[in-house]
């Protein structure tokens, strides 16, 4: 009769295959995302010129985009959204970035106050108090 032999086994190893795809979806999610927010910050409007101003500083903080066309229609993330959704979009993205949000407001130079005014009240309504706008250098417009 034969004795079992209790010897070394081979090792376990696993499979990769499954992390190198999570790896790959997130990289296209996050170049889609980054270029979807670059898009946005870029769309043509022409906006008010300062002669003062300052540059952000952390240009990697949690940031909402708003702008305003020379219409007075709000668009977010590249859709026209109603006045009425405004607060709770801010409430909820302020929420998801931990209460430490900007909210940059990209507003065309021939827009009267009048639709600027309910933008910042909405920012005031959703605890937001870090607002920017954006606007071209008057030294770098002549």
């Amino acid at each position: 009769m034969r004795t079992p032999q209790y010897g070394p086994r081979t090792a376990v190893g696993f499979n990769m295959t499954p992390m190198i795809d999570i790896v790959f979806l997130l990289i296209i999610f996050f170049l889609l995302s980054s270029h979807l927010a670059r898009r946005e910050a870029q769309m043509p409007m022409p906006l008010p010129v300062a002669a003062t101003g300052e540059e952000p500083w952390d240009e990697l903080a949690p940031r909402v985009i708003l702008n305003i066309t020379a219409d007075g229609h709000v668009v977010l993330a590249g859709r026209p959204i109603p006045s009425d959704e405004l607060v709770p979009r801010l409430t909820t993205a302020r929420e998801a970035a931990d209460g430490q949000l900007e909210v940059r407001i990209r507003a065309d130079r021939t827009v009267p106050y009048a639709h600027v005014a309910p933008v910042l009240l909405a920012a005031s309504q959703a605890e937001i108090w870090n607002v920017t706008f954006a606007v071209y250098n008057q030294r770098e417009v002549r």
